[in-house]
């Protein structure tokens, strides 16, 4: 049968196709536009890493999220189930993500002349899945001080299973967590997808290259940016709107930003900084300094000291 597109197409509109899809093909407009599908070597895949972070969620906050019927009886059952699982689908993933690698040659890294890149970085994925799970039980003692951190710092919060179950904080926190432990352990691309993950359903956008220490928390939450390079200690405390930003850009002799150098802020422990402020460059605020809402600093700012509208304050 033929369909209504085929019925009303003309020479003349079939000749556009063809110039307009040749066009689109041409390698000349596809510089860094398009990913070449080999065998072995797909994109990570959305759906996949979703089903990753729930899985995460359910081991590390088992009950609130997968599984409702858990117990203590049927707890382990559950969790090694889901652990399984976790590891087929990061070891899938993560094989997909490594074609991104670069810095690493896979032959010269096993010294396996013999074997295929496919089969390197199959091992390769089988090597950082297992130091990955290996890092879960760290990885809930450090969300378990940041939902302590959120249940202590509002007094509207009326039990740790509404933090767990409502706050966007920890869920955000939950997939930077994760996302930053593939980063330390080399994983490519991944990361950053797991962040923006959160970043969508949050609005929260926290690059999984920032280094935050524990009992972090977020109030409120939305329109939270914080950088690559920023660097967060313990104990602190950030509200709805805040940007931990970079000043400025270097530009290497082509005139390209120069990747990797330290351009964010170092906010050092038991720092608050209140709602819709902005920290910008590689500036460090000083431990238990506080930073009152709609502030812009771009200098250091003394241990202990009060950053207010129009004041300035020890």
């Amino acid at each position: 049968m033929r369909t209504f597109a085929a019925e009303i197409m003309n020479s003349s509109t079939q000749t556009l196709l063809t110039t307009v899809a040749t066009e689109l093909a041409d390698p000349k407009s596809l510089c860094g536009l398009f990913h070449e599908h080999r065998d072995g070597d797909p994109l990570p895949s959305q759906p996949a890493l979703a089903e990753i972070m729930e899985l995460c969620r359910s081991i590390l906050f088992p009950g609130f999220y997968g599984k409702s019927n858990v117990n203590n009886q049927n707890l382990i059952f559950h969790i090694g189930v889901a652990i399984e699982r976790l590891y087929g689908l990061l070891c899938e993933q993560i094989q997909a993500g490594l074609c991104f690698a670069t810095g690493w040659n896979e032959v010269e890294a096993y010294g396996n002349t013999y074997a295929t890149a496919q089969d390197i970085r199959r091992k390769k994925s089988s090597e950082l899945s297992r130091a990955f799970i290996e890092r879960l039980p760290v990885l809930r003692q450090t969300l378990s001080t940041d939902v302590e951190a959120a249940y202590l710092g509002d007094p509207a919060a009326e039990s740790y299973g509404e933090v767990i179950s409502c706050y966007p904080v920890i869920k955000a926190l939950t997939n930077y967590r994760v996302a930053h432990e593939l980063l330390k352990l080399g994983v490519p691309l991944i990361p950053r997808i797991i962040t923006e993950m959160a970043h969508s359903e949050t609005g929260i956008d926290i690059h999984p290259g920032a280094t935050i220490g524990h009992h972090f928390t977020i109030d409120h939450g939305t329109g939270v940016v914080i950088g690559a390079t920023c660097v967060i200690g313990n104990n602190v405390k950030l509200y709805q709107g805040v940007t931990l930003g970079a000043k400025s850009f270097p530009l290497d002799d082509d005139g390209h930003p120069i990747k990797g150098i330290p351009r964010h802020p170092i906010l050092e422990d038991n720092v608050i900084v209140y709602a819709n402020s902005t920290i910008l460059g590689r500036i460090t605020i000083g431990h238990d300094a506080v930073i009152g809402g709609n502030i812009w600093v771009t200098e250091d700012v003394e241990p202990n000291t009060k950053i207010l509208q129009n004041k300035y304050c020890h």
